[in-house]
């Protein structure tokens, strides 16, 4: 195995932590790992190995994650109230 290789795992592996901490669901590191390491390979690699960064760049590119992915990263509600008539 090439270093870079085994960076990039492990920096995958430091991934999980950084990967929906507040999920309502407490997924292990390992299914994190198994979840996301591709999708952050493939879509934030420029992030690797920065956890905050790999867990925003997953986080804006969640419609484009794997399922497993994405089911990690819960959606964000807006918050915004609705404009219709008050009764």
């Amino acid at each position: 195995m090439s270093c870079r290789y085994l960076f990039l795992a492990a920096a995958c592996g430091l991934l999980v932590s950084a990967v929906s901490p507040g999920a309502a669901f407490a997924a292990t590191r390992e299914e994190q790992t198994a979840a996301c390491k591709g999708d952050a390979l493939k879509f934030c690699a420029f992030s690797i190995p920065n956890e905050k960064k790999i867990a925003a760049c997953l986080q804006s590119k969640r419609d484009k994650l794997s399922p497993a992915c994405k089911a990690m990263f819960p959606e964000k509600k807006t918050g915004k109230k609705s404009a219709g008539k008050k009764n």
